[in-house]
């Protein structure tokens, strides 16, 4: 009999590709989702419906009997588009109900899907490792300051017992981003959307590689560590010109100066307090854009063996999903 994993936000990116390899390994699937999710991330897999809700731990438990394996991806990603409220009532509440469901129902192992944002911003000149801790005023930050919080609160629960690992991925390329996150830069290149690029860093890693990180921190991770779950370091200039150049189009030239980010950042912020629809960007995007966010993932490589795919080969299947998806039209 097959190996039974719960995934709770599978109906996202994360989440749809990591179902995608516990199949693969031959786990049975049981996804946890809304009546009134989305369900298109999830097309062509087979798995088991458990309809309920992170922010309901009672339907959270039911979804966990028989499990043998928690994997919590479910949270509040694209901070962007949602209310700061929303975003801390899912990433730490929801974060909350499942640690503590899963310490009820003697769950063997968790896997809970931080970011690396959670870190905090790495210090200017070397990448950030694990043992990096919170150094951003929450208002600065609160996508990765609700992060920060639920890993506190995964932390709480393995003092209490619980075997729980905690995995952060940075920047996510790959096929099932159906919500386009990270994966709307190549859009934004191959489009010709981008005026600019901002004058920051990236560490970026594919998709696939962020599900097996999964698998492996549940097979081999230790309980209360963290891993960074991460592939290639460049600034997001160069960034920009290797989608360029993998995909065939001219990559934005225009490189904004570190002086002309904080008048811009601020011209946005006005501009969506007065606009009657959200804008696509957010002051918080256009400053944390200008950061160095690089990060070393030696630990999870030498202790978990996370794969690392060439980030060509990487954004070449991300562009392939979106072409074969319609984005690109």
């Amino acid at each position: 009999m097959a190996k039974l994993a719960l995934v709770t936000g599978a109906t996202g990116f994360v989440g749809a590709n990591l179902a995608v390899a516990l199949a693969e390994a031959g786990w049975q699937v049981r996804v946890l989702h809304r009546p009134s999710s989305q369900l298109a991330a999830l097309e062509g897999l087979t798995y088991e419906s458990a309809l309920g809700d992170v922010l309901d731990r009672d339907s959270v438990q039911k979804a966990m009997e028989g499990c043998q394996v928690v994997f919590h991806a479910a949270g509040v990603a694209d901070y962007w588009r949602s209310s700061r409220e929303r975003m801390f009532q899912v990433n730490v509440e929801g974060t909350r109900h499942v640690m503590a469901a899963a310490l009820a129902a003697g769950i063997p192992r968790v896997v809970h899907t931080s970011s690396a944002a959670a870190l905090g911003i790495p210090p200017a000149g070397r990448p950030a490792t694990e043992s990096q801790t919170w150094n951003v005023s929450p208002d600065r930050f609160p996508y990765g300051y609700s992060k920060h919080l639920a890993e506190l609160v995964v932390q709480d629960y393995v003092a209490q017992g619980l075997s729980a690992v905690i995995v952060n991925p940075t920047v996510i390329l790959g096929p099932r981003d159906v919500n386009l996150g990270s994966v709307s830069l190549i859009v934004g290149v191959y489009k010709r959307q981008l005026p600019f690029v901002l004058p920051g860093g990236v560490n970026a890693i594919g998709v696939a590689d962020v599900a097996a990180g999964h698998l492996l921190a549940a097979a081999r991770g230790q309980s209360g560590e963290r891993y960074l779950l991460g592939g290639q370091n460049l600034s997001v200039p160069d960034f920009a010109r290797l989608i360029g150049d993998v995909i065939g189009v001219p990559a934005p030239t225009l490189v904004l100066p570190r002086a002309s980010v904080t008048p811009l950042a601020a011209f946005v912020g006005l501009a969506n307090r007065v606009s009657p629809w959200p804008l696509p960007v957010t002051a918080d995007l256009i400053r944390l854009g200008a950061e160095p966010f690089y990060f070393d993932p030696s630990k999870a490589i030498r202790e978990l063996g996370l794969p690392q795919t060439p980030l060509r080969q990487v954004i070449q299947e991300a562009f392939d999903w979106l072409r074969a998806q319609g984005y690109l039209h």
